[in-house]
């Protein structure tokens, strides 16, 4: 399971600017999950709680934005959405020659911090 390590580096990286901007504490974190992380959001919320116990963030919100799975058919010449990132053919022409176009990573988007 990677999820618990994304959200230990993830926690490192909100601590780091948390305490640049003075935080009492972190109230809210919005990731951004790419199409093709491989990553499963039950256990990441999971991880993520885990691994924020006795910490600035301990008890935030945590929102989670699933990116879809976009890539470019050099056939269609056009950019296409798959259902799946699982499925590598054009939905269009079913194509196999897809460049994926979507992210594959996990990204702080956004943090909102109480500073009082």
């Amino acid at each position: 399971m990677h999820e618990i390590t994304l959200c230990q580096r993830a926690l490192e990286l909100i601590e780091q600017q948390a305490k640049a901007h003075n935080a009492k504490r972190v109230t809210g974190v919005w990731l951004k999950v790419g199409a093709f992380s491989c990553v499963e959001t039950s256990a990441l919320t999971f991880c993520f709680e885990l691994v924020c116990r006795d910490t600035l963030a301990e008890g935030c919100q945590l929102y989670i934005e699933e990116q879809q799975a976009e890539c470019w058919c050099e056939h269609c010449q056009q950019y296409v959405t798959l259902l799946s990132s699982k499925v590598r053919l054009c939905p269009q022409c079913q194509n196999v020659g897809l460049r994926i176009v979507a992210d594959d990573g996990l990204q702080i988007q956004r943090l909102e911090i109480d500073q009082e």
